[in-house]
């Protein structure tokens, strides 16, 4: 585990932008991930009848849809204790398996790095 004040300012932002979408939306989850040129994508969970994603497949295919073409970090703002595979292997195969994903409780506190691999 990783303590917040460990964090970098860009890690501390994805946080801060995920924990933000979560309350904004009043959603399970908040996520949002950065890209290699810096530019950050924000999303919360989405339940349609049609289509379910978790909030961090959502910021992942929100950053493919912009046209990123890797990722730095993910953050996800989640009242769970692990973040699930199959949001890994979303951040993995934009991001690579080395890609950190910050999971955070729904005051922003780190509770754990997590890598994407």
């Amino acid at each position: 585990m990783t303590e917040t004040t460990d964090l970098g300012p860009e890690d501390r932002k994805i946080i801060t932008l995920a924990r933000s979408a979560r309350a904004r939306n009043g959603v399970p989850e908040g996520a949002a991930v950065r890209d290699e040129t810096g530019r950050t994508y924000v999303a919360g969970t989405v339940a349609l009848e049609s289509l379910n994603l978790s909030a961090l497949r959502t910021a992942v295919a929100m950053a493919v849809a912009s046209g990123a073409k890797s990722l730095e970090a993910a953050a996800v703002v989640t009242d769970a204790d692990t973040v699930a595979d199959a949001d890994r292997a979303a951040v993995r195969d934009l991001g690579g398996p080395g890609t950190p994903v910050l999971v955070a409780e729904p005051d922003g506190e780190l509770r754990a790095t997590v890598s994407a691999g």
